[in-house]
């Protein structure tokens, strides 16, 4: 097995008007939410420890993030002690039709491992991360979310709707960077959600354009269960989404 000891995962989002504050701009309670969840995911996936955030560090609000902009938060795990990693986070607003980018923020985040009950338990300062899967490598966009209880249905797994409004933005997100037009969903073709994923589960989403036509873009987008601990995946749901673009009236008009 091949070895790195950086590797960047991302969590992608839209700034909703639900986000904002009264300036339009992300809500920066939001933004550090977003930044400890993926912080969580990335330490994880390099230790399959329980973490817990012990600390942030050095996290300044340069420039604001607007409502309608797409946001990206990358980390990356820099620095790995016995039982603790920091985690860089740099969260990055994106203009929907211009594709024009600016840092938001950066910070640190310390997370610690709980203690385990293996007494042969590997300290993390002598792990290195391994290559990521190799899944979907050729997708547009890759992007991580974990589970909430909130997200769920009573079976304690992601509830169908909730997975289907992950994957249609995934979408969106893809669809936006191909052509830079105000997009709209038009069309969902078949699902097949083939494997539940449950609660506290990492969910991997993976979208390729796969086909563009006068007015529309056709995304494909698997979505892939992880577990926390065991790194186990599984392929939960693949759909292909139609996006088409329209103009400020609502009408449709050429993508490119």
């Amino acid at each position: 097995m091949n070895y790195h000891t950086k590797s960047t995962i991302h969590l992608a989002d839209i700034v909703f008007p639900r986000n904002i504050n009264h300036h339009e701009t992300l809500f920066g309670g939001a933004a550090l939410s977003y930044m400890d969840r993926v912080a969580f995911i990335c330490a994880t996936r390099f230790g399959r420890r329980n973490f817990v955030t012990a600390s942030c560090d050095n996290i300044d609000f340069k420039k604001p993030a607007f409502k309608g902009n797409i946001v990206d938060f990358a980390a990356t795990v820099i620095e790995v002690g016995r039982r603790s990693l920091k985690v860089e986070v740099v969260m990055q607003a994106e203009d929907i039709l211009s594709g024009e980018r600016h840092i938001c923020t950066r910070g640190i985040f310390n997370m610690v491992a709980l203690k385990s009950q293996d007494q042969n338990e590997v300290p993390l300062c002598d792990l290195i991360m391994s290559e990521q899967s190799l899944e979907d490598q050729n997708a547009d966009v890759r992007m991580v979310e974990l589970v909430f209880a909130d997200d769920t249905n009573h079976y304690g797994t992601l509830f169908g709707g909730n997975g289907l409004s992950m994957m249609a933005k995934a979408s969106f997100i893809t669809a936006t960077r191909n052509c830079r037009k105000i997009l709209v969903l038009a069309a969902v073709e078949r699902t097949d959600f083939s494997t539940p994923i449950s609660e506290g589960e990492i969910v991997d989403l993976s979208a390729k354009v796969i086909s563009i036509g006068t007015s529309s873009i056709k995304v494909n987008v698997k979505m892939w269960g992880e577990g926390l601990l065991t790194g186990k995946r599984k392929l939960c749901a693949d759909s292909d989404f139609i996006m088409v673009a329209v103009n400020k009236s609502g009408k449709a008009t050429k993508v490119s």
